[in-house]
């Protein structure tokens, strides 16, 4: 007997049609499907065609950042999967998507899984709207994201554009540091979201050199002869 999720997916499909942008995001303006929407959408076809959905976490990543007022968010990104059940004979069909949402409370996980499934279902479905040449798609920030944050950039990093790098001699005084208190270049790297030393801006040198100043020199004294360490630890002690 054929797999009866493939009919099921495909019946529901037809039942489901078109959900429109009938949402608003006050503070960028732009039109969105919310999850609501998706949810009342699915539910009846769901029923219908007797499909169920299964959700497990794969991955989950989460940071803290600064609203530009200098409060507290909560980034949380996820990778999720859905797997889509027939309860017919159990066949199932599995999506995997990513979700990223940020809030101020204890929400920014909810907000991306919540993301995810809506994705999810957008693309196993087939979800259309009835202005498909709008040109608002959805790769734009969603749901549950009536709200949009502005962040500020992370610590060290220069919103001039045309700020110079760094010179020889200031990549030299970082890899001095860095042999000195037995930290790896790369964290220094991964601290200012730059591939090499030398792609250092002249404020991201002079940030990292005051974040230098207040750490010890390491216990055993450097080999002159050794390059100083490049694997970054797993957490970034110099930079906090």
């Amino acid at each position: 007997m054929a797999e009866m999720i493939y009919g099921a997916i495909n019946a529901a499909m037809a039942d489901i049609g078109a959900i429109q942008k009938d949402k608003k995001n006050k503070s960028q303006g732009f039109m969105y499907r919310g999850v609501d929407d998706v949810m009342n959408a699915l539910n009846p076809a769901f029923i219908e065609h007797k499909i169920f959905v299964a959700t497990e976490v794969l991955d989950q990543r989460r940071e803290e950042r600064k609203t530009s007022n200098n409060g507290n968010l909560i980034y949380s990104i996820c990778k999720v999967q859905f797997t889509f059940y027939s309860a017919e004979d159990g066949s199932s069909i599995k999506v995997i998507t990513i979700g990223e949402g940020m809030d101020s409370g204890d929400k920014a996980t909810n907000k991306a899984m919540s993301v995810a499934f809506k994705y999810a279902c957008f693309q196993l479905f087939c979800i259309p709207t009835e202005e498909m040449s709008d040109e608002q798609s959805d790769a734009r920030p969603v749901d549950p994201d009536k709200e949009s944050h502005t962040t500020k950039p992370p610590a060290g990093k220069s919103q001039k554009q045309d700020e110079r790098k760094v010179t020889e001699k200031e990549v030299n005084a970082i890899y001095n540091e860095c042999g000195r208190t037995g930290t790896g270049w790369k964290n220094v790297c991964l601290t200012y979201g730059v591939q090499a030393l030398s792609d250092l801006t002249v404020s991201q040198y002079t940030d990292a050199m005051k974040r230098f100043k207040k750490l010890p020199d390491k216990k055993k004294e450097p080999d002159p002869e050794t390059v100083p360490p490049d694997q970054p630890s797993g957490e970034l002690p110099w930079a906090q």
